[in-house]
Formats: structure tokens, sequence, C-alpha cells
């Protein structure tokens, strides 16, 4: 059995869970899902059940007894026999070093606990095909999502994401995040433009009256702003559709990239994802997307 402890936005338990069932799928072993953390997490909540993924939801026995077991006696008999030191001793996994590839984590045994962000295309690339399809949504298009999907698929549809709300309303996470600025995503349209014939935007984000009064571009372009925040996966859905995309320093919008339909899109991102210059986005960033 493979747990692994979800937290976080939509974006990051997506990352959690492919890590997760990459590597149950190697081990060919099941994969359950800890949902403990948003017991006490009064702005996030549990957010896969829209996907069509494997959802089976650990025992809090079930998290006990990985989390506080050790090595067995048999994995400390063969550790001295071999002379090695264990990279990990236990079968709670936590991640060593966020936005980096530790390879060692496919390796892995049956029987471990991860906790971490994990967000790295590397952890799960070799599984891609399942990983997409878990990630679609179970429920059908429909009403203005169905509209919109249409509007979409008529023509060379480029998805822009502004992420704001804690960005900019939590000091905290403002000092390490920030914010994608207008002159980001001015260059990033210029850049669309000389590679496109006829691009035309669709804008999501968490904050789309804010996107509507500021963002004006030469080309045609609306904000998509019907679905409500519970609704995240619909957007996700929508962005997937777009041929191209620009996406900013959001979990939440790599996704919408990486769950491109299309072959070979344009995918746009911002060259420094944290505002702190003491946090290193590691290989969060594929290399085959354009750094601006």
């Amino acid at each position: 059995m493979i747990i692994v402890r979800l937290n976080g936005g939509l974006g990051n338990q997506m990352f959690q869970y492919a890590l997760g069932r990459n590597l149950a799928g190697i081990l060919k072993t099941q994969l359950k899902l800890d949902r403990s953390a948003f017991r006490d997490d009064p702005l996030r909540e549990y957010a896969l059940s829209p996907f069509a993924i494997q959802e089976d939801f650990a025992t809090d026995k079930e998290v006990a007894d990985l989390v506080f077991t050790r090595r067995t006696l048999l994995r400390r008999v063969l550790d001295k026999a071999l002379q090695r030191r264990p990279q990990y001793a236990s079968s709670y996994i936590r991640e060593k070093s966020k936005f980096h590839f530790d390879p060692e984590i496919l390796n892995l045994p049956d029987g471990i606990y991860l906790d971490g962000s994990w967000q790295c295309e590397k952890y799960f690339a070799s599984n891609a095909p399942t990983i997409r399809q878990e990630f679609t949504v179970k429920e059908p298009l429909k009403g203005d999502n169905a509209d919109m999907a249409d509007r979409i698929s008529a023509c060379d549809a480029v998805s822009l994401h502004v992420r704001r709300g804690d960005y900019v309303s939590d000091p905290k996470t403002n000092r390490i995040h920030g914010v994608c600025d207008l002159e980001y995503y001015s260059r990033a349209i210029e850049y669309l433009v000389e590679r496109v014939s006829a691009p035309r935007l669709f804008v999501f984000s968490d904050e789309p009256d804010w996107a509507t009064e500021h963002l004006h571009f030469d080309i045609p372009s609306q904000v998509v702003g019907h679905n409500p925040p519970d609704q995240g996966h619909e957007d996700l859905r929508l962005m997937a559709l777009c041929k191209h995309h620009v996406i900013a320093n959001s979990s939440f919008s790599w996704w919408g990239a990486w769950l491109c339909v299309h072959i070979s899109p344009i995918v746009i991102c911002p060259s420094r994802w944290f505002r702190s210059q003491e946090m290193d986005s590691g290989e969060l960033i594929p290399e085959r997307w354009t750094k601006i």
C-alpha cells in the first residue's frame, strides 16, 4: 500500500496524487489518499472527487501504521550485510527539497507514506497517459461550460491565467510568491502573436472582475468568470482545451497547460516563479516550456 498525504489547493493535490498513482502503478500496489490535513485547514478542502481517479481513502489507523513504523528487521539485516546506508530509513517519506526531482523516490518499496509537494513532472512523466486520463472530469460538459468549450474549439484559443487571491491579500504569501505583473502578460502575448496566426484569449482568474478591468490586449479576448471557486476543475477542463497557454506562477495553471489536449502547444511561463530570492523553482518548469 502507498498512502499519499494531500494538502493545499487543487493544483497541489494533483501533484501529490500524480506521484502516488505513478509509484503505486510501478509497484503494482494499492494507492490510498490521506485527507486528514483538511480537518484543520479552514481555507482548503479535498478537491479531487470530480476527476476519474482511483479514489480510495486511508483510515487513521492505516496512516498511523506507516507514519510510525520504522524499518523492518529484514531490511535492517540486509542494509548491514550489504554495508549500505539507506537513504530513507522508515516508511514515512518526507520530501527533502521542493521542486527538485529525487530519483530515489521512484525506487522506494511498497508500504510507504508520502508527505510533500512533489511538484516536478519527472515524478509521473513515465506514466503520463494514465495521469492525463485520470485527471479528466467525470461529468460531461453542460450549460455555460459546454458553450465555452464550443467557442474554444472553434478558434486558435489561448488560455491566460491570472493568480491573485492570497498571493495579493496575504502579506506572507505575497512576499514568497508575488504576482505576475502586466508587463509579463504583455510580453507573453507579443511572443504568441508572432507565432500564432489568429489567437483568441480566454482569461481565467480567481478574481475575474480584476482581470476584466485591468487586462486589455490588441487581440480578441474574453474573461471566463462563470465558474465559482469550488468548480476549479471546470476551469481546468476548459484551459486544457485551449491550443496554447500563458500561465501564472501557480500550480493550478501549470496543470491547465500540462493537461492540454493538443499536440505541441506553446506554453509560456514566468522565468521567476517566486518573488523571494530564497526560493528556487528547481525542476518545476518542463524544459519544453518558454520562460519570459
